[in-house]
């Protein structure tokens, strides 16, 4: 359990907004411009693994469940005792659902974060949806 919170971090170098296409091919873009930030951090390449698993997942599922537009912001903080990368995808709420949703389709991304993260959770604010991801990284 992160002990520490993860504070806000400044824009530049510790910090990266990105804007989402509302595509499902948008998430192989966004992925390798992300890979390229976390590189350019010089995390291991377990734990930006493990950060690009959650990037691809909250997209996956803006892009899929809804309203666009949608954005993603990936940051890192980075204390005496630990460095932590946090995933925002905020869009702007639920799309209607289709009726027939298949479950070996759709349904583990969220279960997906919540094992890979230290901690999550959704904040709904005026004019959308906030879901967040914290990871606990350690640099190389």
């Amino acid at each position: 359990m992160i002990t520490a919170q993860l504070c806000a971090a400044p824009s530049g170098e510790v910090e990266h907004l990105f804007s989402l296409p509302h595509t499902p091919g948008a998430v192989g873009g966004v992925r390798r411009r992300v890979r390229d930030v976390l590189a350019d951090w010089n995390l291991p390449a377990d734990a930006a693994a493990d950060v690009l698993l959650v990037v691809s997942e909250l997209i996956t599922n803006a892009v899929v469940h809804a309203l666009p537009p949608a954005t993603l912001r990936v940051s890192r903080d980075q204390g005496d005792t630990c460095a932590a990368v946090r995933v925002e995808v905020t869009d702007t709420g639920p799309a209607a659902q289709p009726s027939a949703v298949d479950p070996d389709e759709h349904g583990r991304g969220l279960d997906i974060v919540s094992t890979l993260s230290e901690r999550c959770g959704v904040r709904v604010q005026a004019g959308g949806t906030c879901r967040w991801a914290e990871l606990r990284v350690t640099e190389g």
